[in-house]
């Protein structure tokens, strides 16, 4: 059975000690509600890593990761952080690809296939993310830029490799808008993903894939999202620096 995670994505948002307050709250309130194939994910800021790692210290179902890692192993990169770096704090996942850095950074597929091969020589677990705009979903080109994301980005890996990958669907038209795709539009979109890997790596891979839904996902929406049979749980932003609202989609699973 494939392992379902909530994983909460903090982004750009709380200093240090309202990192660690948060994160305090976040461990007792899932601790008792994350069982089974369950896990509660947060990737935090990097400044919050490593005590959010000692914080979660005897916690099995609550992991920490990072929101991005550089493609190179070291050198003259001022102000960016190795995925070795990160695996020495104890992080155990990273996101890559994230639409936010695709738009603002200009990461393209090449650079995330790059970025992948590095994370997972680190033994990181990426949460590789892709998703349409809303211009592509209107033109109805949504099926080939998934496929172009999937195909560029990270069906160059093995099948060993690619079993240590979540994957992220992200509609960029319903991230932070409070605009949420329907169950049925994310189904078929994480179903047509499921069938791609089926078709590279074979129908048992492709059932032990995490494909998480990342986009305006909260407590109201999050049960009949994650009732749909390919859809294994969240990439969540806003909802997930709320303690209650985050803990409340998690138990969506119970």
């Amino acid at each position: 059975m494939r392992k379902k995670i909530v994983a909460g994505n903090w982004k750009m948002n709380l200093d240090y000690n309202e990192g660690l307050a948060l994160f305090s709250e976040i461990i007792n309130m899932v601790k008792d509600e994350a069982t089974g194939t369950q896990e509660a994910v947060i990737c935090s800021p990097f400044i919050h890593i490593h005590s959010l790692v000692q914080l979660a210290k005897g916690y099995n179902k609550v992991a920490v990761g990072a929101q991005n890692a550089h493609q190179e192993e070291k050198g003259a990169y001022t102000g960016e952080i190795s995925a070795k770096m990160i695996k020495s704090t104890g992080a155990a996942y990273v996101i890559l690809g994230h639409s936010e850095r695709r738009q603002y950074f200009g990461e393209t597929n090449a650079l995330l296939a790059k970025k992948t091969d590095t994370a997972l020589k680190n033994d990181l677990r990426p949460i590789f993310c892709i998703g349409e705009t809303l211009q592509e979903r209107e033109a109805n080109t949504h099926f080939d830029v998934i496929k172009t994301q999937l195909v560029e980005g990270i069906f160059h890996l093995d099948a060993d490799q690619f079993a240590k990958l979540v994957i992220a669907y992200e509609p960029v038209w319903a991230i932070g808008t409070g605009v949420t795709a329907t169950s049925a539009q994310a189904q078929e979109i994480h179903e047509f993903i499921r069938k791609e890997i089926a078709a590279k790596y074979g129908q048992e891979v492709a059932d032990a894939t995490t494909i998480l839904y990342g986009g305006s996902c909260n407590p109201t929406n999050a049960a009949e999202l994650f009732a749909q049979p390919d859809i294994d749980g969240g990439l969540i932003g806003g909802a997930s620096l709320k303690s209650r609202d985050f803990t409340d989609i998690v138990k969506t699973f119970n």
